[in-house]
């Protein structure tokens, strides 16, 4: 592989106007199709194989026009003090309200709160509620905006009014975080690199990356569903490993030309080997991102197919588009060592000190770390691992969930109306289930109905149970059950396992089966199915990826640490989360407003996307370490030449994700914030304590042991050249044709 790379860098090298012109007119291509394109709404959601699923495709079926999955809102009002919302000015204004609410075009119903009966005991908290047509996910902004228009003329009367519901529900806005996170990436490049253009490279190529993958996701965004959630993902993982890539190569590229090699051959080499990484730790992200589709949540697939794709279009620039512009720039960029004159550059590097007795340079950070770590590596690998072990104890008491709108701020409206509901009608009626009771091959229906309802009411945690609503076939009903407890509990939950575990003794009483639904059960099921699918989502991506490594590092124990430390990092990782968003430690440092159970996806998103990075940072670290000791180093020394030329990079590519994961810490989005911190945190731990500090500890440790591999083995393996020896072999045999000298393999 290495010597194929070779020979792409130096053809980009050379045929630099094709190359950028192919990238320009793909990019181009990909906006115009994405300016042309239908605008796409939010994607759909669903959940095949759920309860709650096959509840609302049962209500499509019997209750025609009904939209049970369709997107709901409640309008809060509450009376000023002293009065009541039965007063007669406050029912004129809220009827008001309500008929300005029919009027929306994806409105189906919106019941009168005082025909409907939503008016508290105490007669100062009423409620409106709103059904539409379609999710809320794929709502259309007029709706959204025309229900807030409702709720500020309500409130202009003299009420206080708010807004609860999925109808809310819109994309985050993430552009701010992005601009951190970039201005961040661009000041640590250019400390790097110690040269505005060799930083400038990686940031151009990544743009162009995501803005190509993006584009394409939003062009075909009507014709695969994909929405415009898609893309948040694509574009951060996109940014992330484009700035990655091109930092490995482009740093690779000018440690060749301190050797003192041409530059179309110093192009060439840099894609062959850092390359041949780079094509490797992609392909890790791509088994990362493509594996989520065994979860089976389509949202979910999808989102992880259009970032791989962005990925691979990542690794592909890396490969063509970065020495393409190395060309270009010329004798602009600098060895290593070397500064651009911008930047104080231009004098060359004296070889000894200030004082002229001939000693040589310091060490670099990298190599005295390493250094430090093969003399010590027993204490280095005990405090590595019993700190990440002590990170990791929370995680034990992790309860995932997925938020609601009791985790919103308390300054949004969403939060208000939640509060108001609870401190009216209490805190299970933000979180109502809806029994469907399916009595078709039943003899007696509404002996069914009747059974269901009564046998409800006796669990524990009930408050409310409303009759059974027949359809006009009369062979399925719904109930509305109102819990004790908020939506977000263990014992809501425990609740709607019981109603589900009694419809087992109805079904065989009555042949009428019963199913809940609603969105608080939807979200109880999401949680079981995202935390059933994570043990075999764990095992097919490490899986997958060991045998990959495996082939990169013709090991078996070098893989097999690697996948040991990222269990070891996001373990530590979930313990922080829980420890923050959980517990509320340091809550107020992060602004977390409401602890409560982690929201559901978050180990599942944090595997995926973590490991993925993990590997990128592993794979060209260690492979540094290979070269070395490929080409005749000890193992001692081998670790400590791999972190000679690979720690500043990996130390700079993990700063840079962190930049770019914490800036989304700011954001008024619990679960955006959650994704933020966890990623920051996933990635520090495993860059900085897993690759830097216990992964050269356990191969100086295994010696030349880490390298070994069974004989059968390493015939059935394909010789990729990862460490770039076939480049070593054709450098020998230019510069001593009589082949005396021989190479030392592994």
């Amino acid at each position: 592989m290495a010597t194929f790379l070779y020979k792409i860098g130096r053809l980009a090298f050379r045929r630099r106007h094709f190359v950028a012109l192919i990238w320009v007119a793909l990019l181009t291509l990909a906006g115009v199709g994405a300016a042309s394109a239908p605008a796409a709404g939010n994607s759909s959601f669903s959940i095949p194989g759920t309860e709650a699923q096959k509840a609302f495709d049962l209500l499509e079926q019997r209750f025609p026009g009904m939209s049970a999955d369709g997107a709901s809102a409640r309008v809060v009002f509450k009376a000023p003090s002293g009065e009541k919302m039965t007063g007669k000015a406050n029912k004129a204004t809220v009827r008001a309200t309500v008929k300005e609410l029919r009027s929306g075009s994806e409105v189906t119903s919106v019941a009168d709160p005082y025909t409907a009966h939503a008016v508290s005991r105490d007669g100062t908290v009423a409620y409106a509620s709103v059904k539409y047509k379609v999710s809320g996910m794929e709502l259309q902004d007029a709706s959204r905006d025309a229900l807030k228009a409702a709720a500020k003329d309500a409130r202009d009367a003299g009420l206080t009014v708010e807004v609860g519901g999925d109808a809310l529900t819109a994309a985050p806005e993430t552009g701010s975080s992005e601009i951190i996170g970039i201005a961040v990436a661009a000041v640590v490049l250019v400390i790097t690199f110690g040269s505005l253009l060799a930083a400038g490279f990686p940031l151009l190529t990544a743009l162009i990356g995501v803005g190509i993958g993006v584009s394409t996701i939003t062009a075909l965004a009507s014709a695969l569903d994909l929405g415009t959630t898609t893309s948040t993902l694509a574009s951060m993982i996109g940014l992330a490993v484009g700035i990655d890539y091109a930092l490995f190569i482009v740093s690779r590229y000018r440690s060749e030309l301190a050797e003192g090699r041409e530059r179309e051959e110093a192009a060439g080499r840099a894609v062959g080997t850092a390359g041949s990484a780079v094509v490797f730790a992609g392909l890790t992200v791509l088994i990362a991102l493509v594996g989520l589709s065994v979860v089976n949540i389509p949202m979910l697939t999808k989102m992880g197919v259009a970032a791989a794709g962005t990925v691979a279009i990542a690794v592909l620039i890396a490969l063509t588009l970065i020495p393409a512009l190395l060309g270009y720039a010329g004798r602009r960029i600098k060895p290593t060592g070397e500064k651009s004159r911008l930047l104080g550059g231009g004098r060359k590097a004296k070889a000894g000190n200030p004082g002229g007795h001939g000693k040589q340079p310091r060490p670099n950070m990298g190599t005295r770390w390493a250094s430090f770590v093969v003399r010590r590596p027993v204490a280095v690998l005990l405090l590595g691992v019993i700190g990440l072990g002590a990170a990791a104890v929370p995680a034990a008491s992790l309860e995932l969930g997925l938020p609601d709108d009791g985790a919103q701020p308390t300054s949004t409206t969403q939060r208000r109306a939640y509060d108001l509901l609870s401190e009216g009608f209490g805190p299970g009626f933000n979180g109502p289930l809806m029994v469907v009771v399916d009595a078709k091959d039943s003899a007696h229906p509404k002996k069914a109905f009747t059974e269901v309802g009564d046998e409800i009411k006796g669990l524990k945690d009930v408050v409310t149970v409303t009759p059974a609503v027949p359809n006009k076939a009369g062979d399925t009903a719904t109930i509305t059950v109102i819990p004790n407890s908020k939506p977000s509990s263990t014992t809501t939950e425990d609740l709607v396992h019981a109603i589900r575990g009694k419809g087992a003794d109805i079904t065989s009483a009555t042949d009428a089966k019963v199913l809940v639904t609603g969105s608080t059960a939807m979200n109880i099921d999401v949680s079981q199915r995202l935390n059933d699918a994570l043990l075999p989502y764990l095992a097919l991506v490490v899986g997958l990826a060991f045998l990959l490594l495996i082939v990169v590092f013709r090991s078996v124990l070098v893989p097999l640490k690697a996948a040991l430390g990222f269990l070891l990092s996001v373990m530590a990782a979930l313990g922080a989360v829980v420890a923050v968003f959980q517990w509320g430690w340091l809550s107020g440092l992060m602004n977390v407003e409401q602890t409560g159970p982690v929201m559901s996806m978050m180990p599942i998103f944090m595997v995926g996307v973590v490991f993925g990075l993990a590997m990128d940072y592993e794979v060209f670290l260690v492979t540094r370490m290979r070269e070395a000791y490929v080409h005749g180093e000890k193992p001692g020394q081998a670790v400590v030449t791999g972190f000679r030329h690979g720690a500043r990079v990996v130390a700079a590519a993990a700063v840079i994700m962190i930049a770019v994961f914490s800036g989304f810490i700011g954001s008024s989005e619990s679960m955006i914030k959650m994704i933020g911190f966890g990623l920051a945190v996933a990635v520090f731990f495993d860059a900085f304590v897993v690759r830097m500090a216990i992964v050269p500890a356990v191969l100086a440790l295994l010696g030349r042991r880490a390298w070994w591999l069974p004989r059968w083995l390493d015939r059935a393996l394909p010789n990729v050249d990862v460490e770039g020896e076939g480049l070593r072999t054709a450098e020998d045999r230019h510069t001593d044709p009589d082949g005396e000298r021989e190479l030392v393999r592994a």
